[in-house]
C-alpha cells in the first residue's frame, strides 16, 4: 500500500525516513483503516532493499556452532563483529557479478533497528527492533583471507554482495522471532538449513553487545550470522558459478533470489 497516500502525506515516500519516525509510523499503522486501502500490485524484482541507505551495517561471524567448526574455529567467547559497506546493498531479486571463482554464500537473518540504542540491556533489546528481513552475506574468500590479517569488510562488500528483502516484518508477527527456519539452495540443491534459535549469541545479546560500544541508529542493519553449509567449509571447497541462481528464504520473511554472472 502507498503509505504516503494513505496517510494523507503525513509520511513521505522515502522508506529510509520511516525509521527516523518508526514509533510514530507504527502508531499510525495500528489505527489506520488498512482494510479500505487499495493494494498496489508489484513484482519482487521491482523492489529495492527495504532499508536502502543505512548509516551502519554490522555483521557477525561464527555465530552458529556448526559453522564455527566447519570453518576451523572454536566457539567464540564474544560476538565477532565486522562491517559490510552500504554500497553493497541490493534488493531481493538481483544479478550479481562474480569478481573471482571463490565467491561463497551465507544466508542470514537481518535485524533492522527502529529506535536509537546505546547501552541497551539484553532484556530490552527487542524494543529497539523495527523488523526482520532476509539477507545474503556473499563473501569473496580469496581476498577475505589474503595478507597477514583477514579482510572481511572489503571481501564481503563487492557490488551486490548484500542483497536483502523482500519485506521487513515487525517482530510481533512471530510467536518467537528468535526461532525461525532459514535456508538457501542453488540449482535445486539445499546448501544451508538451520534455525535462528541455534545462534550462539541471539539477537537480544547482539544488540546489547553492539550498543555497549557504539550507538545504533534507526535504520541500521545487523547481519546476524550464518548456519553451517558454506562452500568454503566443504572438501573440496565449492563456490558459486556463473549462471547459477541462489534462493535464500526465512520462514515468515519470504525469499530473495540472486543470479550470478562473470567469475574468473
Amino acid at each position: 500500500m502507498d503509505v504516503e497516500r494513505l496517510s494523507g502525506g503525513r509520511f513521505g515516500p522515502d522508506p529510509q525516513e520511516a525509521f527516523e519516525r518508526w514509533d510514530e509510523l507504527s502508531g499510525w499503522a495500528a489505527t489506520a483503516d488498512l482494510a479500505a486501502a487499495k493494494a498496489l500490485p508489484f513484482q519482487p524484482e521491482h523492489l529495492g532493499p527495504p532499508v536502502p541507505a543505512p548509516r551502519q551495517v554490522f555483521a557477525v561471524g561464527l555465530n552458529y556452532d556448526e559453522h564455527a567448526r566447519e570453518s576451523g574455529f572454536v566457539r567464540p567467547a564474544a560476538p565477532l563483529v565486522f562491517t559490510k559497506y552500504p554500497s553493497s546493498l541490493t534488493g531481493p531479486v538481483s544479478t550479481v557479478h562474480l569478481p573471482t571463482d571463490t565467491v561463497d554464500w551465507e544466508v542470514e537473518l537481518v535485524v533492522v533497528i527502529g529506535r536509537q540504542a546505546q547501552c541497551v540491556a539484553a532484556h530490552d533489546s527487542w524494543s529497539h527492533v523495527a523488523g526482520l528481513t532476509v539477507g545474503q552475506d556473499l563473501s569473496e574468500r580469496t581476498s577475505q583471507h589474503a595478507g597477514p590479517a583477514a579482510q572481511f569488510c572489503l571481501a564481503k562488500s563487492y557490488p551486490g554482495f548484500s542483497p536483502t528483502g523482500p519485506f521487513l516484518v515487525t517482530p510481533d508477527e512471530f510467536d518467537d522471532p528468535e526461532d525461525l527456519t532459514l535456508m538457501c539452495e542453488a540449482d535445486g540443491v539445499v546448501l544451508q538449513e538451520g534455525r535462528t534459535s541455534q545462534m550462539i549469541f541471539p539477537v537480544r545479546e547482539l544488540i546489547a553487545h553492539l550498543s555497549s560500544v557504539v550507538t545504533l541508529y534507526p535504520g541500521d542493519l545487523i547481519f546476524t550470522g550464518t548456519p553451517a553449509g558454506v562452500g568454503a567449509g566443504r572438501t573440496p571447497p565449492v563456490y558459486l558459478r556463473p549462471g547459477q541462481t541462489l534462493h535464500s528464504r526465512i520462514d515468515g520473511l519470504g525469499e530473495i533470489r540472486q543470479t550470478f554472472t562473470g567469475g574468473a
